[in-house]
């Protein structure tokens, strides 16, 4: 899984032409860490399919990046496709099966 950062995400999002799922997760963001597992799983099963990432956004000097993708609240998992964000599941509906589904729709 990659780890992104502000200087990397538009070559590692943006510019990619096969759908990115975006990890948005915060360092203090309990329901975060513990989805973390299932989306290793989920990286496990379907990372030759789709490109995971994960965006740490208790990096510093994120805050402005994290409202310009319009991530007010966490956890957020967000797909990609052609530069555009097309896609995600946030908060109490960021469960495993979620995840899966919206997967699959873009796989």
């Amino acid at each position: 899984m990659i780890e992104l950062t502000i200087d990397n995400f538009g070559v590692e999002v943006l510019e990619q032409e096969t759908p990115v799922l975006v990890d948005w997760w915060g360092e203090t963001c309990e329901n975060c860490l513990a989805l973390m597992p299932d989306v290793e799983e989920l990286y496990d099963q379907y990372g030759d399919k789709i490109r995971f990432t994960k965006f740490n956004t208790s990096q510093k000097k994120v805050r402005r990046f994290c409202i310009q993708h319009k991530i007010l609240g966490l956890p957020v998992i967000s797909i990609y496709k052609n530069g555009e964000k097309v896609d995600e599941v946030a908060k109490d509906d960021c469960t495993k099966e979620a995840i899966e589904e919206m997967i699959q729709k873009y796989i």
